[in-house]
């Protein structure tokens, strides 16, 4: 694909880059459902991990490699031989696959990180792109720190790869340090001065660190480069990644000016960022661009007026082009199994042996139970929560009694089950929350710290599930627990429960800058 083209390519790496948020690691189920919504997004590549950094980042890998038909699988390797090999064997069954290997390029990190001189870096570069190219037709070179590299030595070691075979070349803002004119003037003058630029594509990849990654990311493609790689809901370690909604909707919208074009299924995008939200437990911020739940609300009564004369007077595209439409209520108290496993096919999720099926249903007849108009988000909520629970369950909630009052302390009164004995604790707090909370660390003793906890309204009304986020962090280690019930007390004790499974399976987290 030459870079004078008009349609962008889009990487999604949520799956890899979005992971390194703290307590955001995924089990591979969980990625593969990620990357099967992603696919029906149309996305063009997906990052789906970092092969060696762990067996079970391998195994996901594979798995989406050997699942994932209409997008091209990714996995990223180091400049080094093992990293390369074990990419290449994760791949091996994919339709369409890609190695993304990588070294560090700017003086701070060739010095203080690699220790390299700059002519072993070009080598080690050359080498890792000849062996990947080997072993795969596609292969992806990107120059770590890149905005903070000199621009003569990018030249060279680019001009070098692209002659080893790399067809894809990634400028990354590692550290989120450009700013737009920059940015793009550097794209322009790399592709202006490389012999061969015309046998590759050129790509960024923008960290947020300073507000910036979507602007970095829109000067870069108005420069020639043609892949932007960027994440769902702005996913990603420090501030986030440029987030693939805003990128899309920008060169959507603003056509007129950017003349370029993406492949996606827009109307898929609201799903897809509802789906990572519930799986990594962060929640979407109210006014978020494009997928927030006040993007296309008008509070203002001037707003309200011009939009009912007029959509276009502050609309400038319509909840429906990003895929709002979807969360209708579709289910009810009366629903069977079977149209019940056909609407979460349809959202995206299939389930593995019917006994999944029975336990996932199961909660949607107590929930329907519980609240007379289930929606979409409601059936995404339940099934993460269902699978949550599902997993390594060493601590398991069996009854909880919260009393509170105008005046008293609060006290919670629960039975827990350990390994299936039971206990029963109890324990007073400042609120509901914190004495259920309190109850459990008496049970559990786990000596880890409470980082966050934050609700999220699934639905609108009185009834909607409550959708908690529970973050602890042990001895360096983070891990985000999720529970939902429209009981917010029951979600946060389920919540903490899940959290503190995680901890007692030791989860390890994939991280491929470690």
């Amino acid at each position: 694909m030459s870079r004078n083209d008009d349609r962008v390519i889009i990487f999604d790496t949520t799956l890899r880059d979005g992971e390194q948020s703290p307590g955001a690691s995924m089990t591979r189920d969980e990625k593969l459902r990620i990357a099967k919504q992603l696919e029906k997004l149309r996305v063009d590549v997906i990052e789906a991990g970092f092969a060696i950094a762990s067996p079970g980042d391998f195994e996901s890998v594979k798995t989406i490699a050997d699942t994932i038909k209409d997008s091209t699988v990714c996995s990223l390797s180091r400049a080094l031989d093992a990293d390369i090999d074990r990419a290449g064997e994760a791949l091996r069954g994919a339709n369409s696959g890609r190695i993304h290997t990588f070294i560090a390029t700017s003086p701070i990190h060739m010095q203080y990180k690699l220790q390299m001189e700059p002519d072993q870096v070009v080598e080690n570069a050359v080498r890792a792109v000849t062996r990947a190219r080997n072993l795969i037709d596609d292969v992806e070179f990107s120059l770590e720190d890149a905005s903070r590299s000199e621009l003569d030595f990018m030249c060279r070691i680019i001009e070098k790869v692209i002659d080893a075979g790399a067809r894809t070349i990634n400028i990354p803002d590692t550290v989120g340090y450009a700013v737009p004119q920059e940015y793009g003037n550097t794209i322009a003058q790399l592709i202006q001065r490389i012999p061969n630029a015309d046998k590759a594509v050129f790509s960024v990849h923008c960290h947020n660190d300073l507000g910036l990654a979507v602007a970095n990311s829109l000067a870069a493609v108005s420069a020639g480069a043609r892949q932007v790689e960027c994440t769902i809901n702005g996913l990603g370690e420090r501030a986030g990644n440029a987030s693939l909604e805003e990128i899309v909707m920008a060169l959507r919208t603003r056509q007129d000016v950017l003349g370029l074009t993406t492949g996606i299924d827009t109307t898929q995008i609201v799903p897809a960022s509802r789906l990572v939200s519930s799986v990594t437990g962060f929640p979407v911020q109210p006014n978020k661009a494009i997928v927030g739940a006040n993007a296309f609300a008008h509070e203002s009564g001037i707003h309200q007026d011009g939009v009912l004369k007029h959509r276009e007077t502050y609309e400038i595209m319509t909840a429906e082009d990003v895929g709002w439409n979807t969360n209708r209520m579709v289910l009810g108290k009366l629903s069977g199994r079977n149209a019940f496993r056909t609407r979460m096919e349809e959202l995206g999720t299939s389930f593995a042996s019917d006994a999944e099926l029975n336990t996932a249903f199961a909660r949607f007849k107590e929930l329907a139970d519980k609240k007379s108009e289930i929606f979409d988000d409601d059936l995404v909520a339940l099934v993460s929560d269902a699978r949550a629970s599902a997993g390594h369950e060493k601590y398991r909630l069996s009854s909880l009694n919260v009393t509170s009052q105008t005046g008293e302390t609060p006290v919670a009164s629960l039975v827990v089950s350990v390994d299936g004995e039971e206990h029963s604790v109890e324990s007073s707090g400042s609120g509901p929350v914190d004495a259920a909370f309190k109850a459990l660390e008496q049970v559990a003793q786990s000596g880890s710290n409470l980082q966050l906890y934050s609700v999220n309204a699934i639905t609108s009304g009185t009834d909607s599930q409550g959708e908690v986020t529970v973050r602890l962090e042990k001895a360096g280690r983070i891990v985000n627990g999720l529970g939902a019930d429209t009981d917010i007390i029951i979600a946060s004790a389920k919540a903490y429960i899940h959290a503190l499974n995680m901890l007692d399976a030791n989860i390890q987290k994939a991280h491929p800058q470690v």
